[in-house]
C-alpha cells in the first residue's frame, strides 16, 4: 500500500474531511442545476440558499466550473499529496421527487456529478442522515451517477451485504479496507437500514456487542497487510462534548487490533481529537462543503472556518506517525484560504477541546496546524464495563 509519495515518506498518507453537502444551493450554481422545489418550513426553494449566501458575502458567480467549489483545497490537495482520500457524501444525486418526509432534504442533479470527480476522491462513504432523503430511487441514482464518474463508494447499498461491503483502495503492500456505518443518534431513520433484500445503509448500534460485530466482520475480510479505517455518521449537529458511547465504541474497534483509524462526523464543525493505542480517533470532522452562509443561529461554533485532515499511517500497523490539518473557510459557496486569526481560531478550539483526551493542536506554517499527543493518556482505555 504504498504510492511514491507514501514511499518517500516512510508512510500512507489519508486525506479525510467531515460532510460534503453539494446539494441544494450549491446544486443551483453548478452548471446544471437540478429542480429548486424544496419542502421545508421557512424555504421553499434551494435558490433562497444562493440568495441568503449572496445577502451575506456579495455575488456568487454562476454558473462555476466544477472544480471551482473546492477552491484553495486544490493547490493543499497537491502540495500535500494524500494517498487516499475519504469524504462523506452527505447529499443525494438523484432527479427524484419523492421526499422522504424530514423537513430537510438535499440532492444534487446527477449531470453535477463531475464536480465529486473533481475532488478525486478514492472514496465516498454514504451511511449518513440524507443520503435515502429522496427514497430508494434516489439512492439507486446516487449509486449510478458515482459508479458513471468513476467513484467508489461505501456505507449504503442495494440490500445489507452491499451497503456493508467496505471500499477496497489497493496498493503495494496490501489494501485500505474503508468500512462506512450510521448511527442511530446522527438521526438516520430505523427504516433506513439496508436489510438482506432490502436497500439502504449500513447502521450499526454503539454497543459492546456492535463492536464486536463489526470487528468479526473486518477480520473475516482482512488480509495480510491489509488496514482497515470505519468511517461513521454518528451524533448531534452542534457541541463539543464526545458522548461516552462514541468513546468506548471507537476504543473497542481499536483495542481489538482490526482497525487503524476512526473517521467519525455528523457535527457542522470539527470535534474532539483522539490518539488512542497510537491510532487516531476523529470524533467529528464538521462539514467540509455547505450551503449555510447568510444562514443565522450557532455563531460561536463557526461551522464556515472547516479542516483537511491528513494523517500518516505506518503502512504496516496503522499506527499514526502524524497528524496535520488546514483550515479553510466557506465563502460563496467556494472554498478559500482562512485569515492567520481564522487559522488561530481553530487551534486554540480544538487544542481547548481535545486537551482531556491527551491531544494539542497547535501551527507548524501559516494555515496549516499540527496535532500532538500525549502517550500517557493516549494509551488509556474507555472500555465497555
Amino acid at each position: 500500500m504504498q504510492s511514491p509519495s507514501s514511499s518517500s515518506r516512510g508512510a500512507l498518507r489519508i486525506f479525510l474531511c467531515g460532510d460534503v453537502m453539494t446539494g441544494r444551493g450549491i446544486d443551483q450554481v453548478l452548471p446544471h442545476p437540478g429542480d429548486p422545489q424544496l419542502r421545508e418550513d421557512h424555504l421553499r426553494s434551494a435558490r433562497d440558499y444562493v440568495r441568503l449566501a449572496e445577502a451575506a458575502s456579495g455575488p456568487i458567480p454562476r454558473p462555476t466550473d466544477f472544480g471551482e467549489i473546492w477552491g484553495a483545497a486544490r493547490d493543499l490537495w497537491r502540495s500535500m499529496a494524500p494517498d487516499v482520500r475519504i469524504m462523506n457524501l452527505e447529499t443525494a444525486v438523484t432527479t427524484s421527487r419523492a421526499f422522504a418526509p424530514k423537513g430537510v432534504n438535499y440532492r444534487m442533479n446527477p449531470a453535477n456529478a463531475p464536480c465529486l470527480r473533481a475532488a478525486a476522491p478514492d472514496v465516498l462513504t454514504l451511511a449518513n442522515n440524507h443520503v435515502l432523503d429522496f427514497g430508494i430511487d434516489g439512492l439507486n441514482d446516487t449509486l449510478r451517477a458515482l459508479w458513471s464518474v468513476g467513484i467508489r463508494s461505501a456505507g449504503a447499498g442495494r440490500d445489507l451485504k452491499a451497503a456493508r461491503a467496505p471500499a477496497a483502495i489497493a496498493g503495494e503492500s496490501g489494501r485500505l479496507l474503508v468500512y462506512a456505518m450510521a448511527a442511530g443518534d446522527s438521526g438516520v431513520p430505523a427504516s433506513w437500514s439496508a436489510a438482506k433484500g432490502k436497500p439502504g445503509v449500513a447502521c450499526t448500534g454503539l454497543s459492546e456487542a456492535a463492536a464486536h460485530a463489526v470487528c468479526d466482520q473486518i477480520k473475516s475480510e482482512r488480509a495480510p497487510g491489509d488496514l482497515a479505517v470505519v468511517s461513521i455518521h454518528w451524533g448531534s449537529n452542534w457541541g463539543y462534548a464526545v458522548p461516552p458511547a462514541h468513546r468506548r465504541f471507537a476504543h473497542a474497534l481499536i483495542d481489538s487490533g482490526q482497525v487503524a483509524l476512526v473517521h467519525g462526523h455528523s457535527s457542522h464543525h470539527p470535534r474532539p481529537i483522539e490518539v488512542h493505542r497510537n491510532r487516531l480517533i476523529l470524533y467529528g470532522c464538521g462539514d467540509f462543503l455547505n450551503d449555510y452562509e447568510g444562514i443565522h443561529g450557532h455563531e460561536a461554533f463557526r461551522s464556515d472556518l472547516v479542516a483537511m485532515y491528513f494523517a500518516d499511517l505506518a503502512p504496516k500497523s496503522g499506527e499514526l506517525r502524524r497528524l496535520l490539518l488546514a483550515p479553510l473557510r466557506i465563502h460563496r459557496f467556494r472554498l478559500n484560504e482562512p485569515s492567520p486569526t481564522q487559522a488561530a481560531w481553530m487551534a486554540t478550539t480544538l487544542s481547548r477541546e481535545s486537551r482531556a483526551l491527551g491531544v494539542e493542536v497547535a501551527a507548524v506554517a501559516p494555515s496549516l496546524l499540527e496535532a500532538g499527543w500525549r502517550k500517557d493518556i493516549a494509551q488509556s482505555s474507555f472500555a465497555f464495563k
